[in-house]
C-alpha cells in the first residue's frame, strides 16, 4: 500500500479487542501535588485499558517538559513508567509519540521499557480502517513561529548545548518555562475555530490525496469529533487537565469517552 505518511505494520484486531488513544496528560503541572492526583488517574486508566486493548497509543505530550540526559531523567511521574513497564511487559503493544512539551525524548522509553518512540504522524491500518495518527503540532496552516522554533528545538546543535547544563539547572529552568504553557489557560484553549481548525484544514488536504476512516491527533487540547470527508473522521483527544478525554476503537467506530468523569 502506498503511503504519503510513514507507515506502522497493520495492527489485527481480535474479537472483543480495544485500541485505546490518549494525549496530552502534561504531567508536571501546574504542581507535583496536583500531576500526582493526575497521574494516578491516568495508572487507573491503564489497567481499566489493559483489560481487553490489542494496543495503547499515548499520542504526545505526556509530560508538560522532558529532557533525557545521558545519564538523567525528569524526577518523578514514576507510577507511569512503572506501569507503561508492566503493560509492555505482559506482551501490550504500546506507542509513543513526542508531542511539543517532550520532543526531547530519545532513548530511554524504548531502551528501558521496550516502547517505540514516534516522532511524526504515521498511518496505520487497524482492523479493516486506515488510520492517520500523530501529535498534530506543526501541522497545518498558521503556527508559524511554534514551526520555526521546532526546527530549533530538535536540531542536534540545540540538544547538545542544553545537554551541557547541569540536570539541576535545565530541568529547573525548562519546567519553569513551560508552565507558562497555554495548558492553563483553559478559555483559549476551549476556543473552537469551526471549518478554519488548522488540524481539520490539515486532515482534509491530506484527505484529497489519500483516503483515511480516521485521523487520531492530540495538541489541540480541546476534545473533538468532526467530519473531513464521507467515510472520515478527525478525532481530536483532548487533555487530562480538565477533561481525562481518551477514545477507543473497537473495529467498528472510534469513539471519544471521558474517564471518572461520569
Amino acid at each position: 500500500m502506498s503511503s504519503l505518511s510513514p507507515t506502522l505494520p497493520p495492527l489485527a484486531l481480535p474479537p472483543g479487542r480495544r485500541v485505546y488513544f490518549a494525549s496530552d496528560f502534561h504531567l508536571g503541572t501546574p504542581d507535583a501535588a496536583t500531576s500526582a492526583v493526575r497521574e494516578k488517574r491516568i495508572v487507573r486508566w491503564l489497567d481499566m485499558a489493559a483489560r481487553d486493548a490489542a494496543a495503547i497509543y499515548l499520542v504526545g505530550d505526556l509530560f508538560d517538559f522532558w529532557f533525557e540526559y545521558r545519564h538523567a531523567v525528569p524526577r518523578g511521574f514514576i507510577r507511569l513508567q512503572g506501569k507503561l513497564a508492566e503493560l509492555a511487559d505482559a506482551g501490550l503493544p504500546i506507542y509513543i509519540f513526542t508531542g511539543n512539551h517532550d520532543l526531547w525524548m530519545f532513548g530511554y522509553f524504548t531502551e528501558e521499557l521496550g516502547i517505540p518512540i514516534l516522532r511524526e504522524a504515521v498511518t496505520q491500518q487497524i482492523g479493516n480502517q486506515l488510520f492517520h495518527i500523530g501529535h498534530g503540532d506543526g501541522l497545518g496552516p498558521k503556527d508559524h513561529s511554534y514551526k520555526a522554533l521546532k526546527k530549533v528545538f530538535t536540531s542536534d546543535l540545540a540538544q547538545w548545548l542544553f545537554a551541557r547544563l547541569h540536570p539541576n539547572l535545565g530541568i529547573g529552568l525548562a519546567s519553569g518555562w513551560s508552565k507558562r504553557s497555554r495548558i492553563q489557560n483553559t478559555a483559549a484553549d476551549a476556543k473552537y475555530f469551526g471549518e478554519d481548525e488548522w488540524l481539520l484544514v490539515y486532515c482534509r488536504a491530506l484527505e484529497a490525496r489519500q483516503h483515511h476512516d480516521y485521523y487520531v491527533f492530540g495538541h489541540r487540547h480541546l476534545p473533538l469529533d468532526l467530519a473531513v470527508g464521507p467515510g472520515s473522521r478527525y478525532v481530536n483527544l483532548g487533555e487530562w487537565v480538565n477533561y481525562c478525554s481518551y477514545a477507543d476503537y473497537d473495529g467498528n467506530d472510534l469513539v471519544l469517552r471521558y474517564f471518572e468523569q461520569q
